[in-house]
């Protein structure tokens, strides 16, 4: 795995232990295919200290979180949330641009709401390149980041998908899976400097 962060992305504020973070996302952030307790967000707290909130719906679109989000920071007042959406539009082949659009407006907003934002890269769905463990990102992603000069961590969940030991099943990982994606996160978080 390579953590990464944008080139030209700025320095991040540090986040004390106790820091509330939204972890918003599909059923890879809700963790389908493990248990709650080893779903990647509570692995994170674990690492973190922080307060990691599970944003993750299984079955949820870009805008259906787009949608969800504003409630989420109202309630939650995160000082980060982890974007790692997309990937049910792409296995609904809806519209990558469409997807972009949304991603961009969930990342904005959440600027807005006063929280920092980490940009995950989700891969491109292809059963043929789970199963021969060839997942790339969607390109997307790295776009993105470079556009609103967000930190990216990325090839997390093409690494984690890519490999039959890590998976649930094709599209979700298992215990071992989201605990190597929360390692790699964490690496990412520091580069970024969310962690000491």
């Amino acid at each position: 795995m390579l953590p990464a962060c944008g080139k030209r992305a700025p320095k991040a504020q540090p986040l004390p232990a106790g820091s509330t973070v939204l972890a918003l996302g599909d059923s890879l952030t809700s963790g389908v295919g493990a248990s709650a307790d080893t779903a990647y967000p509570a692995v994170l707290q674990a690492l973190t200290g922080w307060q990691v909130v599970n944003g993750g719906v299984s079955g949820d679109t870009t805008a259906q979180a787009l949608a969800r989000l504003p409630a989420l920071l109202q309630e939650h007042q995160p000082a980060l949330v982890i974007v790692s959406i997309g990937g049910n539009d792409f296995l609904r082949q809806m519209s990558a641009a469409g997807a972009k659009e949304t991603i961009r407006e969930i990342s904005r907003t959440a600027s807005a709401g006063g929280a920092q934002v980490l940009l995950v890269a989700v891969p491109q769905v292809s059963l043929l390149a789970a199963g021969t463990g060839s997942l790339k990102d969607h390109p997307l992603y790295a776009e993105l980041a470079e556009e609103l000069k967000l930190p990216l961590h990325a090839a997390g969940w093409a690494a984690v998908l890519s490999n039959p030991s890590l998976r649930a099943d094709s599209v979700h990982a298992n215990a071992q899976g989201y605990r190597q994606f929360a390692e790699g996160l964490v690496q990412a978080l520091r580069k970024v400097g969310w962690l000491a």
